[in-house]
C-alpha cells in the first residue's frame, strides 16, 4: 500500500456534535452503504458519495471541493443478538421520542481509506490522524439518524395549568371509585380530574383505547382544566397528564402532591396501559395494510422505471408518487439532474433541487424497483424501493408540522410542496414545474339589498369540492353514492352570507360564486371529506363518490366577468373621504390621518359619525400617528367557525385569517375586506389582472376544457390524524397502486374512495 502525500495536507478534523455526517446514502442518489461496493464519505466535509461508474458521484463531490481523502464504507446485516431484561427504573418521560440503536448491534462494517487527488488509490488507515477521523465519522450520529430522532421528538412541558393548579379540598377516593368512569361501565382509559377528583373515560380516538369521551365532557361542565390517566402513573412519579385548556399533552411538576390530595400514594402505583406516546409510536412505526384482492388474491407486483416503492411518511409518499408521474416534473428533475449537481454550489443535501433531482431519479430510473432480498417468502414482492428522509428533512425544515414524524394531512403537504417549489424557481418561472397547476379563479360577490357587485381575480393551484352527505335510509355509517359532477356543481352553486355593503353602509346579505377565467394544464381537486364533529377530531365521511364518464367537461363554469346592466360596489380598500368636510376638519388643525381614524373607527358609517367620535378623541396622544394594521392590534384570535365559514367560500385559510384580524374578526366586514384586496402574500399566490389568455403560467381559456383523471390519494382511516395514505396512478394503460414499499397492478380501483383527484387536461 502506498503512501499518500495528501494525508498531512488535507484539512482533517473530527465531526463536531453539530456536524452533518452523511454516511448512510449518497446525497445525489439512492445508492447507500448496504449496496456494494458501498459509498464514499468525504473525511473534509463529511458528505456522502455514490461510486456508479455512470454517476460518480464522489468523483464529482471532489473535483467541485477539491476534498481528497474519502472513507469508503460499505455495511451488510448481521444475526441481531438478544437483548438483556432492562432492570433500571423507567426516566420521566418528557418527549416523544425514539432512541437511535446503535449500527453496531446489527451491522458488520468493511471500510477503507483511499485518495482522489491520488486516483483512488487505497490509504493505510493507521497514519497520522486518519484513525481518529475515521473512529469519530464512524461512530457519530449520523445526519439521517439526527433528523429522524428529531423529528419524533415532541417535547412535553409543564403549563401554567399544571403549575398553578387549584385543587378542592383533600377528598380520599375509595378503592371502588376508580374502578370505572362515573358516567359509564369503562374500566381502561380513565382519567382522574386532578381539581375535583372526578373520574370519567378518554376519547376513543385518543391514542386508540376505547372510549367514550366522559372526561372532555367533565371539562366542558366545568372548566376543570388537569387530567391524569390513572394506568399510566408509576412509582417513579410519571404519567399522562393532559390540560384541556391547552388542548396537548402536558407535564405536571407537582403530580405526587396533586395526586396525594386524593389519598393516591405514587410510590405504590405500577404501570398497568400503555402511555399516549407509546401508543402513537406504535400507530405510526407498526401500521399495515392489506394487499390483497377481496376474494383473497394477492396483487401482481410491479417492477422497474416508474414503480419504484417509496418508504416513508405516507402522506408525502402518496403525494410525490402522484406529482413525479407528471412530465413537467419528469423533465424538470430527471434529464437535468447531473448538469445542476455541476453547476450547483450549494451542499447537496441542503439545496432543493439536488434533492427533488434525487428523488426523480430514484423512482424513475428502475434503479431500486427490485424484490425485498431480506424476504425467503416467495409469495411477498415488496420492493427494497427509496427512503427519501434526506428530502423530508429539507421539506420540512421550520415547519411546525412536516419537521415531525406524526401523520399529517397529505393535502396540506401537496399545498407546501407546491409553496417550497414556487420560492426555489421565483428566479426561473419558465421552469417551474408547478406551472402545469396554476389558473385563475374568479369569485362574484352580489349585495343582495342595492345589486351592486364586486369581482376579485386570484391565481391559485387547486380548489376544494364540498361532498355533500345524504345517510342511507335506516343506516348510521353508510352514505348515498353522488356523483363528482355534483360535487362541482355544489362547490359552483351561489352561497348567502352576511356582508357589510359599502354602497348601503350598513350590514346586508350577499350571494358569492367562484368560477374560472382560466383552467389548469393538471387540475388538482381537494374533496372535503373530514367535518369536526366528535370530540374535537375530524371524523370522516365516506360518501362514495361515482365517476360516470371517462372525460370531465368544465366548460359551464368558466367566468364571464362584468355585465352591461351590472353596477361594481365602490372600492372599500380605503375609507371614503368627504373633501368639503376634510377641508373644514384641516382648518380646524385635524389631520387627515385623524379623519380616515374615525371613518375606520365608526365602520365607515358617515360624516356625522366620525365628527362625534372626533370630538371625543382630539387629545388622544396618538390621533395623529400613522394607522396601524388592525391585525397588529387585534390580540383575539378568530374563531375556527369564522375561519371555516369563509374557506367554505374558496378562500385560502391563511388568507381568512389575515382577512379577519384586519376586521376585527367580524365576518361580514372581512368578507368585504377580501373582495377589496388582492391577495398580498407572497409565499401564496400573485393578484392578477384580467387578461391571462397570453401568460402560460396561469393556465388558459380556451374551450372545450376537458379533463381526464390521471391519478388519485386515498386515506384510509376515520381521521386524518391517524390512517394511512395510498396512491392510484394511471400509466402504461393500467392502474398502478403505490402502497409504501409495495407497488402493484390495481384490479379494483377505489375511485369513490379519494381524498385528492388530480386531472390532466386533454386536448381535442
Amino acid at each position: 500500500m502506498e503512501s499518500c502525500p495528501h494525508i498531512s495536507s488535507a484539512n482533517l478534523k473530527t465531526p463536531t456534535g453539530i456536524s452533518q455526517v452523511h454516511k448512510e446514502e449518497c446525497t445525489l442518489c439512492f445508492d447507500s452503504q448496504d449496496l456494494p461496493p458501498g459509498i464514499d464519505v468525504c473525511l473534509t466535509c463529511f458528505n456522502a458519495g455514490c461510486n456508479s461508474s455512470e454517476r460518480h458521484h464522489a468523483q464529482t463531490h471532489y473535483q467541485k471541493t477539491n476534498h481528497p481523502l474519502v472513507l469508503t464504507v460499505y455495511r451488510m446485516l448481521k444475526d441481531k443478538p438478544k437483548r438483556e431484561v432492562e432492570t433500571e427504573p423507567p426516566q420521566k418521560i418528557s418527549k416523544l421520542a425514539i432512541v437511535p440503536e446503535s449500527d453496531n448491534d446489527k451491522y458488520e462494517f468493511v471500510t477503507r481509506a483511499k485518495c482522489y487527488a491520488c486516483f483512488g488509490m487505497e490509504v493505510d488507515k493507521t497514519i497520522g490522524n486518519l484513525p481518529f477521523v475515521i473512529d469519530s465519522v464512524m461512530t457519530s450520529l449520523s445526519a439521517l439518524k439526527k433528523s429522524e430522532a428529531k423529528a419524533w421528538e415532541n417535547e412535553i412541558t409543564a403549563c401554567d395549568h399544571t403549575r398553578n393548579l387549584r385543587q378542592d379540598p383533600s377528598n380520599t377516593l375509595e378503592s371502588k371509585a376508580l374502578a370505572h368512569c362515573i358516567d359509564c361501565d369503562l374500566k381502561e382509559n380513565l382519567w382522574l380530574c386532578l381539581t375535583c377528583g372526578s373520574l370519567g373515560c378518554g376519547r376513543q380516538q385518543y391514542g386508540g383505547s376505547g372510549g367514550n369521551g366522559h372526561g372532555l365532557a367533565h371539562f366542558d361542565k366545568t372548566k376543570h382544566p388537569i387530567a391524569c390517566k390513572l394506568g399510566t402513573i408509576t412509582p417513579e412519579g410519571t404519567a399522562d397528564i393532559y390540560c384541556y385548556l391547552c388542548n396537548d399533552s402536558k407535564l405536571d411538576p407537582y403530580l405526587g402532591n396533586h395526586l396525594g390530595n386524593f389519598g393516591i400514594n405514587v410510590e405504590s402505583q405500577q404501570k398497568t396501559e400503555k402511555s399516549i406516546t407509546e401508543l402513537e409510536l406504535e400507530r405510526n412505526l407498526e401500521f399495515d395494510f392489506s394487499m390483497v384482492t377481496e376474494d383473497g388474491k394477492e396483487l401482481e407486483p410491479l417492477f422497474g422505471p416508474g414503480y419504484t416503492a417509496f418508504m416513508g411518511s405516507c402522506y408525502m409518499a402518496s403525494v410525490l408518487q402522484a406529482v413525479f408521474s407528471l412530465d413537467a416534473f419528469q423533465q424538470r428533475y430527471y434529464p437535468t439532474a447531473m448538469e445542476h449537481h455541476l453547476q450547483c454550489s450549494q451542499e447537496p443535501a441542503n439545496c432543493l433541487q439536488c434533492q427533488l433531482s434525487k428523488l426523480a431519479d430514484g423512482l424513475l430510473s428502475g434503479r431500486y424497483s427490485q424484490p425485498f432480498q431480506a424476504i425467503e417468502a416467495e409469495s411477498d414482492k415488496r420492493q427494497d424501493g427509496i427512503s427519501p428522509a434526506m428530502f423530508k428533512a429539507l421539506i420540512g425544515k421550520g415547519h411546525e408540522e412536516f419537521a415531525t414524524m406524526r401523520q399529517q394531512d397529505a393535502h396540506e403537504f401537496l399545498q407546501h410542496l407546491i409553496t417550497i417549489i414556487e420560492r426555489k424557481e421565483h428566479n426561473n418561472p419558465e421552469n417551474n414545474p408547478t406551472n402545469i397547476f396554476k389558473f385563475t379563479a374568479q369569485q362574484r360577490l352580489q349585495c343582495l339589498e342595492c345589486k351592486r357587485v364586486r369581482y376579485t381575480n386570484n391565481s391559485e393551484s387547486n380548489i376544494s369540492i364540498p361532498v355533500p352527505a345524504h345517510k342511507i335510509e335506516g343506516s348510521e355509517e353508510k352514505y348515498e353514492p353522488i356523483t363528482f359532477e355534483k360535487c362541482l356543481e355544489s362547490f359552483a352553486v351561489d352561497s348567502m352570507i352576511e356582508y357589510f355593503c359599502q354602497a348601503c353602509n350598513k350590514n346586508t346579505h350577499a350571494t358569492t360564486n367562484k368560477r374560472f377565467v382560466t383552467f389548469p394544464e393538471v387540475f388538482v381537486i381537494h374533496t372535503k371529506r373530514f367535518d369536526e364533529i366528535e370530540n374535537w377530531v375530524p371524523r370522516k365521511i365516506n360518501v362514495p363518490v361515482l365517476f360516470e364518464k371517462d372525460i370531465l367537461n368544465f366548460d359551464k363554469y368558466i367566468a364571464h366577468g362584468k355585465q352591461e346592466n351590472e353596477e361594481l360596489l365602490p372600492d372599500s380598500s380605503a375609507p371614503a373621504i368627504d373633501e368639503k368636510v376634510l377641508n373644514q376638519l384641516l382648518e380646524m388643525g385635524i389631520s387627515e390621518i385623524g379623519y380616515k381614524k374615525a371613518l375606520i373607527a365608526t365602520g365607515n358609517n358617515g360624516t356625522e359619525s366620525a365628527m362625534n367620535w372626533l370630538m371625543d378623541h382630539m387629545d388622544d396622544p396618538d390621533i395623529d400617528k400613522p394607522i396601524a394594521s388592525s391585525s397588529s392590534t387585534n390580540t383575539l384570535a378568530p374563531s375556527e367557525d369564522d375561519v371555516n365559514q369563509l374557506i367554505d367560500m374558496g378562500f385560502t385559510i391563511k388568507r381568512a385569517q389575515k382577512a379577519l384580524g384586519e376586521t376585527n374578526n367580524d365576518v361580514g366586514r372581512a368578507v368585504e375586506w377580501l373582495f377589496s384586496h388582492s391577495e398580498e402574500d407572497s409565499n401564496e399566490v400573485i393578484s392578477l389582472q384580467l387578461d391571462h389568455d397570453s401568460n402560460i403560467n396561469i393556465g388558459n381559456s380556451i374551450l372545450p376544457a376537458n379533463y381526464r383523471l390521471q391519478s388519485f390519494i386515498s386515506h384510509k382511516g376515520t381521521s386524518l390524524h391517524c390512517g394511512h395514505y395510498v396512491a392510484h396512478v394511471y400509466k402504461d394503460q393500467q392502474w398502478v397502486l403505490y402502497n409504501d414499499n409495495k407497488v402493484v397492478k390495481a384490479c379494483q380501483v377505489p375511485l369513490g374512495e379519494a381524498y385528492i383527484y388530480i386531472l390532466c387536461r386533454v386536448r381535442s
